[in-house]
């Protein structure tokens, strides 16, 4: 299995991926205290390496972690991960190239640990091409769920943290009512927010809006969709969207790493159109920018 032939790069040494071990005292595991990030290959290539490495470090800033690597170095390190592991994808496969990084082993006595900084791993990870395809043919249901996205006031939502938790109980909220949808997170003001690893974008009357960015985290590929839209002459309005602008949207999409761009076919049970004109219009041009049809990429399994 490809799984047991992947490598991985484990603070300073590439070595089989199965043989990457993590204390369990590490902070991340017993705290969430961690930051990460991750991108996508098109045909085996990364794409936005550099920006999603910025994010990362802009997290682990935040997050006041010293990683012990410099930005050139880790985009050197994922690059030969990646190129490390390349041969094991199939032609229809693709990779999620990911940073891990913790805060470490915090040691509270004479323990004898022999590293207690951070721990850096680097990896690759297939992406679940083929267990989504059908959402590029039937659209995405999504369903806020009772519970809101984490204050930003709190603990802000623009760092790629490891503490997922908010994340995954507004996940089991909507699984409970519809174990196929996936929830789009209210902040606290009512407004949308994000989804669990992805942005949303809604078209009314050939406007493409999306949530301001100081509530969610701005993602890479929701930053490639503006880029795009503004390129195609489509006016972009980055704002306070609530449930009123969604239940009028003409069309819905969410941007993620590993979807890029995909429709949604039902908000709260409101039906919409799957791939409308200006989602269809989008869609093609980012295959164009990325060099993959990365729709065909997901479909072509449901033949399979």
């Amino acid at each position: 299995m490809a799984a047991m032939q992947r490598v991985a790069y484990f603070n300073g040494r590439f070595m089989p991926e199965r043989e990457v071990c993590v204390p369990f005292r590490d902070l991340s595991s017993l705290r969430g205290y961690g930051a990460f990030d991750l991108t996508r290959t098109f045909h085996g290539r990364p794409f936005r390496l550099k920006e999603h490495v910025q994010r990362l470090y802009r997290s682990l800033k935040y997050l006041d972690i010293d990683c012990g690597i410099g930005f050139d170095e880790m985009i050197a390190l994922s690059e030969e991960t990646l190129e490390r592991n390349r041969h094991l994808l199939t032609e229809r496969e693709d990779y999620w190239v990911g940073q891990r990084i913790s805060a470490g082993v915090q040691a509270i006595g004479d323990e004898g640990w022999e590293h207690t900084g951070p721990n850096v791993i680097i990896e690759c990870c297939p992406l679940p091409i083929a267990k989504r395809a059908r959402l590029f043919r039937e659209g995405i249901k999504v369903v806020t769920p009772a519970t809101p996205r984490t204050a930003a006031r709190a603990l802000s939502p623009r760092a790629k943290m490891n503490q997922y938790l908010n994340m995954i109980l507004a996940g089991n909220d909507v699984k409970r009512l519809d174990p196929q949808a996936w929830a789009l997170l209210l902040d606290e003001n009512g407004n949308l927010a994000e989804g669990e690893g992805n942005n949303v974008f809604l078209v009314c009357d050939g406007l493409l809006m999306t949530p301001r960015a100081n509530n969610i985290l701005p993602g890479i590929s929701r930053a490639t969709v503006i880029e795009i839209a503004k390129d195609l002459g489509i006016e972009v309005r980055e704002t306070d969207l609530d449930l009123y602008d969604a239940a009028i949207a003409d069309e819905m999409f969410i941007a993620s790493t590993s979807l890029c761009l995909c429709p949604v076919s039902s908000f709260n049970g409101r039906k919409l159109t799957v791939s409308g004109p200006v989602t269809a219009h989008l869609t093609a041009a980012y295959i164009d920018m990325v060099g993959c049809d990365f729709v065909q990429q997901h479909l072509s399994w449901l033949n399979s």
